[in-house]
């Protein structure tokens, strides 16, 4: 049972070992402790609910949905909850995006385990927690004006944008859908939104830009 002295922390991630691994590290802090672990989006409402979390760890890669829509939930209900992302994903792709969902801070997994719990605190402090590099990337995107205008990390939404990457990590209509918790048909118009804010002609462009894009992102 979570210690009721120190800042209660809920982790939220669909991978048992990496639940297990950052546990036991926040374990060991003097002013942390975790009150409560999830695999997906409907537990951890259930749970963060139930074990009223300081902060949550949020993955944005989940079971039965994606960390956008949970952070937003969970923004919506429990809106004294902090929120850090922790993701596989680029910060210059989605840091933004999840700060305006509601998160308070973004770090990537290849960070070292101690940049999470820097991060922790920062944002238990009412502060957001990013890195330098981000912090410039978002400065020049602020002053970059119409030279954005076709950047895919600007002008496409959350949904647009994960669609847009599993294309161009050569996955096809049916394995997105299933991968994302849509249906085919609503996976059909994200493509077809995606090219036309894209200025993209043919289904063969919007692939080769995809696969073009994930490539520079790597």
């Amino acid at each position: 049972m979570a210690n009721p002295t120190k800042t209660r922390v809920l982790i939220v991630d669909d991978h048992p070992m990496i639940r297990e691994r950052l546990g036991e590290f926040i374990g060991r802090q003097s002013d942390l402790t975790v009150c409560g672990e999830a695999g997906s989006a409907a537990e951890a409402l259930a749970v963060a609910r139930r074990a009223k979390p300081d902060v949550a760890i949020v993955d944005l890669t989940l079971k039965d949905s994606n960390g956008f829509d949970l952070i937003a939930t969970l923004r919506a209900q429990l809106p004294a909850v902090r929120m850090l992302v922790l993701s596989m994903h680029d910060e210059t792709l989605y840091a933004e995006r999840v700060l305006r969902a509601g998160a308070h801070g973004y770090v990537t997994k290849q960070e070292a385990t101690q940049s999470v719990i820097t991060a922790l605190r920062q944002v238990l402090r009412g502060e957001i927690y990013l890195s330098d590099r981000l912090a410039t990337q978002l400065l020049c995107r602020v002053v970059g004006g119409p030279t954005c205008s076709r950047d895919p990390a600007v002008v496409l939404t959350n949904r647009e944008l994960l669609v847009f990457r599993a294309i161009g990590e050569g996955r096809g209509t049916r394995e997105i859908a299933e991968r994302l918790n849509l249906s085919i048909k609503t996976v059909e118009s994200y493509r077809q939104r995606i090219k036309i804010k894209l200025q993209i002609a043919t289904a063969p462009q919007l692939i080769q830009q995809a696969v073009l894009w994930v490539q520079q992102q790597r």
